[in-house]
């Protein structure tokens, strides 16, 4: 047998050149916090209105999805919570939210909005009204034409009759 000599007990000879430190002039720049921007007065001001605004559109359409909600509850009436005997489960009175509007001279108001609880339900009776009288005046106009060509296939038939005898 061959003695296979062990390559593990000699040194590895690698050349590894060592970085030479070269001067930074350049530092990072350690973390600090941002500046705040200050904003003006006015500027907060318009922010302030701009928010409020933002949250009675939002308030509004929670009010909306409420009365949603109770519609649902009135129509299918199969929650054990809400007894059966009971009419409608919400009532409804006026309801407005805060606004602000701004006048032609820069200042600002203070009022409310009235939110149109039924507004959803005067849009659906009208799109039910146009329909109406669009599948009415359809209905019409196809009654004419028929009876128009009815009057000329009888007027043919006429002279059909009369040309025979």
């Amino acid at each position: 047998m061959k003695k296979i000599p062990d390559t593990d007990k000699k040194p590895i000879l690698l050349r590894v050149s060592l970085l030479q430190l070269a001067s930074v002039t350049t530092a990072i720049v350690p973390l600090q916090p941002q500046e705040e921007k200050i904003i003006s007065e006015p500027e907060r001001l318009i922010a302030q209105v701009e928010r409020v605004n933002q949250v009675a559109g939002e308030l509004e359409a929670a009010i909306l999805e409420l009365k949603a909600i109770a519609n649902t509850v009135n129509t299918q009436r199969r929650y054990p919570l809400f007894k059966k005997e009971l009419g409608n489960i919400c009532q409804y009175f006026a309801v407005s939210v805060p606004w602000v509007k701004r006048k032609a001279d820069g200042s600002f108001i203070l009022t409310t909005r009235k939110v149109d609880l039924f507004r959803a339900e005067r849009e659906a009776t009208l799109l039910a009204q146009q329909l109406r009288q669009r599948t009415k005046k359809r209905l019409a106009s196809q009654r004419q034409r028929k009876n128009k060509s009815g009057a000329d296939t009888k007027c043919l038939f006429k002279k059909v009759l009369v040309n025979k005898s």
